[in-house]
Order: structure tokens, then C-alpha cells, then sequence
């Protein structure tokens, strides 16, 4: 059995008007069970150079109500550079330079697949992963 375990940690001194420390740290698994995720897509890189929407992730290609995980991150060093990320059609939101998002994913057709449309036709890199079940 794999074994993966997320972490997320915010922390501000200036945020509030207290201190912020926040953490919590999940082990990714299957759904359902206490049996650890065991399948990846590795962790890749896809440089574009157009505005162009494209799927990163095609909701056919993996089961349905499963556990699946996915990691974006836009590795830009240009602050106004950013990739719109759509789930289903629905804009979840923008990744800007160093941004990054971790989140469930059911992916059951192609309604569900996860697309990104970069800001800039210059060079904009993306850093993802996806820990998921067959």
C-alpha cells in the first residue's frame, strides 16, 4: 500500500489581528477506505507559448466517484502572468506566479475535464500531478 500524505500550512504575523497558524495534514486515500492512493501521472511540466485553452486532465480517462488528487502549480516568476483553471466548464478560479492548487477531483466524462488557459503567449509553465485510483 502507497502512502501519501498532504500538508498545508498558512501562517501570517500581519493577516489579523492575532498571529495566523494554521496546518493540517491529510493521508491520500481510496474512496471509501483506509487503503492509500497507488497510481500517478508523475509529476510533469507543459510549457505553452498561446492563450489557448487546453485539458491538462481528460475526464474519460479515469473513473468515476473515485479519490482522485490534483496538484497545479504555475511556476512563473511574472507577477501579472497567470492560468485560468476550469473544472466542468466552470472557471474555479486564476493561478498567478508561484499560485498553486491541490483538490479532489471526480472525474467520470468529459464534462469533467480539468483545462487551463494560460494569460501570455510568451513562454508560462505549469507543474501538475495527479494521485488518483484505477
Amino acid at each position: 500500500m502507497a502512502t501519501t500524505t498532504a500538508t498545508l500550512t498558512l501562517s501570517s504575523a500581519d493577516l489579523t489581528g492575532d498571529a495566523l497558524s494554521l496546518s493540517s495534514t491529510a493521508t491520500l486515500t481510496k474512496a471509501g477506505t483506509l487503503t492509500g492512493l497507488d497510481q500517478t501521472s508523475g509529476v510533469g511540466r507543459k510549457t505553452t507559448t498561446a492563450t489557448a485553452q487546453y485539458t491538462l486532465f481528460d475526464g474519460t480517462d479515469y473513473t468515476a466517484a473515485k479519490a482522485h488528487k490534483v496538484y497545479i502549480k504555475n511556476t512563473s516568476t511574472v507577477a501579472t502572468e497567470y492560468v485560468t483553471l476550469t473544472v466542468n466548464a466552470e472557471e474555479v478560479g486564476r493561478l498567478y506566479s508561484g499560485d498553486w492548487a491541490f483538490f479532489p477531483w471526480s472525474a467520470h466524462d468529459a464534462d469533467n475535464d480539468i483545462k487551463l488557459t494560460p494569460s501570455v503567449s510568451t513562454a508560462l509553465t505549469v507543474e501538475y500531478a495527479l494521485i488518483f485510483e484505477a
